[in-house]
């Protein structure tokens, strides 16, 4: 192993050898392999936004096996979906690629201020499939955090025991926030910190914007200076929100955009600010094959130092 890859498994000492081991082949498996950066694929669109919304863009999408197919064919470092995708692909893709479970989804069909979501698989599923890791998603900021808080305890303790890693994704939403707001230095430094605290070994938040949301926050960015003007400088604050860089950090790639350079800085700036990576969907699977495969290459490329 590369000494990057020690250095990263020394934080999770406290780990059992099925956990530890499970980090060890996300982080040597794809073209990032040994560098300690990550660029997944996640696809659980279909579910929370609606199979149209999601794959009419690239009609090809709405097949499961062609999201895994794309992401062995980048040489991504895992796939993560919810149980019907994974179920649909994991005997074909069984050790081609990491394979991350969803356990916790809601749709669009019901507009609500304050997500919950709903448990939609379990541990034992991704044991079943085969699974690395298992992934959930919570809300802080909604009126149903610490029920989310409860549920996430209960999942990260099942899913150690049993030897997976536990990717969780941290998005805040609800209560007093407004859509500004969840993406809000602050609010994501403090999305980050939560996952860290509830055990996750992998934590995906959203690309934190130079907006400080709560005003107590903004007195102590303002009182110590806390350099926000460039992503690099916010990337580098999220990182270090996340108990200083000791726990890996991957960042989403958000609604597709048509502005591809622009997409490209960003992955610059998390890189160049100690991100460990990027879960990318929307702006790869609703591209044709051909340019979702370019984009890709591009983005480990740069996570590669290219």
């Amino acid at each position: 192993m590369r000494n990057r890859i020690e250095e990263i498994l020394s934080w999770y000492h406290s780990e059992n050898p099925g956990v530890r081991s499970k980090l060890v082949r996300l982080l040597n498996h794809g073209r990032l392999a040994g560098t300690g950066r990550l660029v997944i694929l996640p696809v659980d669109q279909g579910f929370e936004h609606g199979p149209a919304r999601s794959f009419a863009a690239n009609p090809a999408g709405y097949n499961p096996l062609y999201h895994a197919e794309l992401a062995v064919e980048a040489g991504l470092s895992a796939y993560a979906a919810p149980l019907g995708f994974i179920e649909a692909v994991a005997d074909e893709f069984a050790g081609r690629i990491p394979l991350i479970l969803k356990l916790n989804n809601h749709d669009s069909l019901f507009e609500e201020e304050n997500p919950m979501g709903a448990q939609t698989a379990s541990v034992e599923d991704a044991l079943r499939l085969g699974c690395d890791a298992v992934g959930y998603t919570i809300y802080p900021g909604t009126e149903f955090r610490a029920d989310l808080y409860e549920q996430l305890r209960e999942i990260t303790l099942e899913a150690k025991s049993a030897g997976l890693l536990v990717v969780v994704w941290s998005y805040p939403r609800g209560g007093g926030l407004s859509s500004a707001d969840e993406t809000a230095l602050d609010v994501v430094g403090y999305a980050a910190q939560i996952a860290a605290q509830l055990g996750a070994h992998i934590i995906k938040v959203k690309v934190p914007s130079d907006r400080i949301a709560q005003e107590p926050a903004r007195k102590v960015y303002e009182k110590f200076a806390i350099p926000r003007a460039t992503v690099e400088e916010r990337i580098r604050h999220i990182v270090q929100c996340a108990f200083d860089g000791r726990r890996i950090v991957i960042f989403s790639g958000g609604a597709k955009s048509d502005d591809d350079e622009a997409l490209f800085e960003v992955i610059r700036g998390i890189a160049a600010g100690g991100g460990f990576g990027s879960i990318i969907g929307r702006n790869t699977f609703q591209r044709p094959r051909e340019a979702a495969l370019r984009m890709l290459d591009k983005i480990i490329g740069i996570y590669g130092g290219k």
